[in-house]
């Protein structure tokens, strides 16, 4: 089996939305996804990229990609990397797919001069979690996340969450 990592192009997109929809159901969370072929091109090729993506294909065909950008510490005083989606299609799971995007992405972290490489996990997915502890991932679990959206993010941005600013 021969796994090549390589950047995604304009025409990945699609595949690209394909498996972040498979994620969201693996997530139980499809509803979620309100992103559109259209808006991940923009996000990934626009004028002012948001994020970058790899695509991970063994034997010639696309089995997984990864989605990532770059974060900030005021601690370390450098950016790092932030993994916002890594997905192996379920046929290439155990195929080294997914640890050769993790390598790709690590790879690319140093190159840059970042200090970390991060990411979540749902703590009920054990498999990628026992994953993540074999390529040297370590838990924070001290921290947690925090997330605002919605009617919430309105309201605390002042503005009328029914639209009536």
């Amino acid at each position: 089996m021969s796994i090549i990592i390589r950047p995604a192009t304009p025409d990945d997109v699609g595949t690209i939305m394909g498996f972040v929809r498979e994620l969201a159901t693996f997530e139980k969370a499809p509803e979620q996804v309100t992103s559109t072929e259209a808006t991940m091109h923009t996000a990934l090729f626009g004028a002012h990229p948001a994020a970058e993506a790899i695509i991970a294909e063994l034997d010639g065909d696309v089995v997984g990609m990864a989605v990532f950008y770059h974060n900030f510490s005021t601690w370390t005083g450098v950016r790092g990397i932030w993994l916002d989606d890594l997905y192996v299609t379920p046929a290439a799971r155990g195929s080294g797919a997914g640890r050769a995007l993790l390598s790709h992405l690590a790879g690319i972290a140093v190159d840059r001069g970042c200090a970390r490489f991060e990411w979540w996990v749902l703590d009920w997915n054990e498999r990628a979690i026992e994953f993540y502890r074999k390529v040297g991932a370590e838990p924070m679990d001290e921290w947690t996340a925090q997330r605002m959206s919605g009617d919430a993010l309105l309201r605390l941005a002042g503005r009328d969450p029914a639209g009536h600013d």
